[in-house]
């Protein structure tokens, strides 16, 4: 069975299928810095896990799509305090133009139910 939450003409904000969570790109608040960005991106991705009753422990890969790799360093220290005490997920990272010229920062998750 798949269940899908959230949905739009467009796509689904969290899709469920063989007790797999897939979640779609997260961003942060436009007017915020790369710190404050981020840590909205985490926010929302352990947000949207808990509402299928995982959480970011069960991250099985997180897909980070970065504006300007300058702000790579400080994306990091945001991420790494987010994951302190558990093991991370696999993770990739890349520099790309994002929907919006004031994002910094987009993040594609996927976790165990």
């Amino acid at each position: 069975m798949i269940k899908k939450l959230h949905s739009t003409p467009r796509m689904s904000r969290i899709v469920v299928h063989n007790q797999t969570v897939y979640l779609c790109g997260q961003v942060g608040n436009a007017e915020d810095d790369i710190k404050a960005q981020t840590l909205t991106c985490l926010e929302k991705i352990q947000t949207l896990l808990e509402e299928v009753g995982s959480d970011k422990s069960k991250l099985l890969s997180v897909t980070v799509w970065i504006k300007d790799m300058a702000d790579f360093a400080a994306m990091n220290e945001v991420y790494d305090k987010f994951f302190e005490g558990i093991q991370p997920p696999a993770r990739a990272c890349g520099e790309s133009a994002l929907a919006r010229p004031e994002l910094l920062v987009e993040m594609i998750a996927i976790a165990a139910e």
